[in-house]
């Protein structure tokens, strides 16, 4: 038997609330990672006859298999990407479930592997990987992508406001040495952007986002999941959402809108009124943030937000 995982589930109790109101047979954790979540669930809805989970990573497989193994009988623990949820659920002959939630982003068991490569307080070889056989590296944008491109990325990823000496930064370094370490790319960032006195956060953190996101292809996982989640829920199904920075909760935001009725029409005539479907309502207007507790205990849930829908 392996180590049992170090994690610590954000916003737990505010998602259990939302399921909490009403009765799960099938229950899809689409991003499973350690399994906190989905042990919460499991626990709280004796009702439950099936509970898939869906990651890319194998360790975290192993790790919430191990987890989960109480209930073993009841779990079904599958490789694959949330944004392909019909697919893979139609393979084990579920057609409607009635609960998903998804935990955007990188989760703090691979922020720990130094070996991943996603964070700039770990030492490690630049990779950021989610799926170890994604052919694309961090490593590979960084010491290979031209300096428009680079700017682009940093720009519009990670919303940094330096994108320009950044990219310009990287692209000299590079000339002289290949980038192959997450110090190595941090210690650059923080010598073209020095900490300003007071600041709460590491000046490669943007960066790092940018290059994670663009690596595993997350935003637009992102939009495709969303949509695939809202088809697979049945009638009184619900889904929840957590997001950790603002290119998340905006595409989130966005499509929660459009399902509900609410955004933007695009069409005249019998086009309009289907792009006009109402097929969820939104149960939180605005997004629910982490109790100030929680943030003094764990600093990751600081920029949380959750939000939910239930299917019409």
């Amino acid at each position: 038997m392996g180590r049992k995982p170090d994690h610590t589930s954000i916003m737990l109790e505010e998602m259990l609330e939302y399921f909490g109101a009403i009765e799960m047979r099938t229950f899809v954790d689409g991003t499973l990672g350690a399994g906190g979540h989905a042990l919460a669930i499991l626990e709280s809805h004796s009702e439950l006859e099936c509970l898939v989970g869906i990651d890319q990573d194998p360790l975290a497989r192993s790790l919430s298999a191990e987890r989960l193994e109480m209930f073993s009988s009841k779990v079904r623990i599958i490789e694959g990407n949330y944004r392909d949820m019909k697919d893979l659920t139609a393979d084990l002959g579920l057609t409607q479930v009635d609960g998903i939630f998804l935990d955007i982003g990188v989760s703090s068991m691979q922020l720990d592997r130094a070996e991943k490569g996603f964070s700039f307080r770990r030492d490690g070889p630049l990779d950021m990987r989610m799926d170890p056989d994604n052919p694309l590296t961090a490593e590979e944008i960084v010491n290979s992508w031209p300096e428009k491109e680079l700017q682009k990325l940093i720009r519009d990823y990670g919303e940094e406001n330096k994108w320009r000496q950044i990219s310009q930064g990287i692209v000299e370094k590079r000339k002289h040495m290949r980038i192959q370490r997450t110090s190595e790319l941090a210690d650059l960032i923080q010598e073209i952007s020095p900490p300003f006195p007071g600041q709460r956060t590491h000046p490669a953190t943007k960066v790092f986002q940018a290059l994670r996101i663009v690596v595993n292809g997350e935003l637009d996982a992102l939009e495709k999941g969303l949509h695939q989640a809202i088809d697979l829920l049945s009638p009184g199904g619900r889904l929840g959402v957590i997001t950790f920075h603002s290119l998340e909760d905006r595409i989130v935001k966005t499509v929660f809108r459009e399902k509900s009725g609410r955004g933007q029409v695009v069409g005249f005539g019998t086009d309009a009124e289907l792009n006009r479907q109402k097929l969820v309502k939104v149960l939180t207007k605005k997004p629910l943030l982490p109790s100030l507790k929680e943030q003094k205990v764990n600093r990751r849930s600081r920029s949380a937000k959750l939000r939910f829908v239930e299917k019409l």
